[in-house]
């Protein structure tokens, strides 16, 4: 079993980015459905992402709204068609 990344600071940047585990959304939103080849490819992205992160600078995040949520899930519905 592969854990979240989550660290429970959630809040998505512009590129709807979290800031607190840099996952995207869809990679927050499909985590529970996804396997471990998918968990452990977003494990490998986020120290890179964090890295690149930090070379700019942190547009203002907001919270993971429901509307973005329900964005999320209908592109991950899409893609597993």
């Amino acid at each position: 079993m592969i854990h979240s990344p989550c660290v429970a600071k959630c809040g998505l940047n512009d590129d709807d980015i979290c800031m607190g585990c840099y996952r995207t959304i869809d990679e927050i939103v499909g985590w529970s459905a996804g396997d471990d080849g998918f968990k452990t490819q977003v494990w490998e992205k986020l120290a890179l992402r964090k890295t690149e992160l930090a070379k700019g600078e942190f547009s203002e995040s907001n919270s993971i709204s429901r509307q973005k949520w329900l964005e999320a899930e209908a592109r991950i519905a899409l893609n597993e068609r």
